[in-house]
């Protein structure tokens, strides 16, 4: 069963949650992006290309000369997703969730549109839990 928060963690949370808001958002954007690039790469053969000449490209991987946008996709979800990650563990460690709290919302940016979802669900319970903290210590 759950803990619940601190009463000094309530700044912390507020915050996180704050930075959380965004992080889902982005890194949910990014995933949908990544299942397009991955529909394209696998299903098709090509690769997004940002070829200053003509512009947004669909090309084979073998003849990109611009830049490889489907690459940029790639790193920047995997760098978003740690972001999204680190809020996701301290919202964790500061609300005292259990650890398969954890690991649910972590599916949020590896399974695509949970992300928009939990944006919704996981302030709502943070703040949930303050409100009963605060409740509590009056």
């Amino acid at each position: 069963m759950p803990l619940g928060p601190r009463p000094q963690d309530v700044l912390r949370i507020r915050r996180t949650v704050s930075v959380y808001k965004v992080s889902s958002i982005i890194t949910g954007t990014f995933l949908l992006l990544l299942v397009l690039m991955m529909v394209l790469r696998y299903g098709f053969g090509v690769d997004i290309e940002l070829n200053p000449v003509y512009g947004l490209l669909l090309t084979p991987k073998e003849l990109i000369t611009g830049v490889n946008v489907s690459t940029a996709i790639l790193i920047l979800h995997g760098w978003l997703y740690v972001l999204y990650l680190g809020t996701d563990f301290v919202l964790w460690r500061s609300i005292r969730w259990s650890f398969g709290k954890f690991l649910f919302i972590a599916l949020g940016g590896i399974i695509p549109l949970l992300s928009f979802f939990l944006e919704r669900r996981v302030p709502r319970e943070a703040l949930a839990a303050i409100a009963h903290l605060e409740k509590a210590d009056a």
